[in-house]
């Protein structure tokens, strides 16, 4: 018996999140629970809520989706040649697929690909409840072991190094990485570059909340006041945020005042930028306000990325 993670293992992408642009392109409506979805993850991070409410709080969308079990046929049409081929060659009858997705998103795939043999979360998907505990890390093993018992697992193959407790119950392992299949020791070795990569994600989430903040501070500002002042004020505003967010949330550091010093220097580079673009666009060629402060506020960001991580709040 083989078993198999399914997002971004045999699934070329998250099929959750895919479901869910797919959802956002049918009912462009559902945005407006977008801050909600923000704010539970943002709560989830900082240890304030569990990762199973954080994620019945992203379901949330499902209860206003029309037609569910349609848009979820039309969605795997689209979608269905994501599986990944090299799995479609090695699939066996009794192949197990293993999955902290919602199984009533993942049942019409794995029943139109032949496999049978499916675990994964118990969320009902028209009211984004979860009915089950997030079949995650330790949790899938307790679900095999709960289907399955002792069976023996010839091989487990996943993308992620919180399947370790299952891959060690197998004979062997395999990291996956797009089509590459990776020994499970040589692919723990890698696993540093997964948590550069997982910061530089949190990072740009905290970034598209600190946008949000300066376009929301520097237009109010904007009413009474110039609007190159009104950039510099809002600019000051969401930095402050934003310093609080990426060290609790992205880079885990306690709060202090050097750092924070530290901090704002790091954003001078993108403070720069931002203002640069701010008087070419507002001033040449006279663009609205509110666009201008966006699309200035989305440059810049790997290099403040690196400034703050190697600079402001190394290790």
């Amino acid at each position: 018996m083989n078993v198999y993670d399914f997002d971004k293992t045999i699934y070329k992408g998250d099929s959750t999140l895919d479901f869910y642009f797919y959802c956002l392109k049918k009912q462009p409506f559902l945005i407006v629970i977008l801050p909600i979805q923000i704010l539970g993850f943002i709560r989830y991070k900082l240890g304030l809520i569990t990762k199973l409410q954080f994620k019945e709080v992203f379901y949330s969308f499902l209860k206003y989706v029309h037609n569910a079990e349609e848009k979820i046929e039309d969605f795997w049409r689209i979608n269905k040649t994501k599986i990944q081929p090299w799995y479609l060659k090695k699939q066996l009858p009794d192949d197990v697929i293993i999955s902290a997705s919602p199984q009533f998103l993942l049942q019409p795939i794995c029943k139109e690909i032949g496999n049978s043999n499916l675990i994964a979360s118990i969320v009902d998907m028209r009211t984004g409840e979860c009915l089950s505990e997030n079949c995650y890390g330790i949790e899938k093993t307790n679900r095999y072991r709960k289907q399955y018992g002792n069976a023996t697992i010839n091989e487990f193959y996943s993308d992620s190094l919180t399947d370790t407790p299952i891959a060690m119950m197998a004979k062997e392992s395999f990291g996956v990485e797009g089509d590459k299949l990776i020994p499970w020791h040589k692919f723990e070795e890698k696993s540093p570059d997964n948590t550069i990569k997982k910061e530089f994600l949190l990072f740009i989430i905290v970034g598209l909340v600190n946008t949000f903040n300066g376009v929301l501070f520097a237009t109010l500002f904007s009413f009474i006041l110039g609007s190159t002042v009104a950039f510099i004020l809002g600019y000051g505003c969401s930095l402050i945020i934003s310093y609080i967010l990426n060290s609790t949330f992205v880079f885990n550091h306690p709060l202090s005042f050097v750092r924070f010093i530290k901090f704002c220097l790091s954003y001078i580079p993108n403070f720069l930028i931002q203002f640069v673009m701010v008087l070419v666009f507002l001033h040449y060629f006279h663009l609205k306000e509110v666009l201008v402060y966006a699309i200035s506020a989305a440059l810049g960001v790997p290099i403040t990325f690196l400034m703050v991580k190697f600079f402001a709040l190394k290790k």
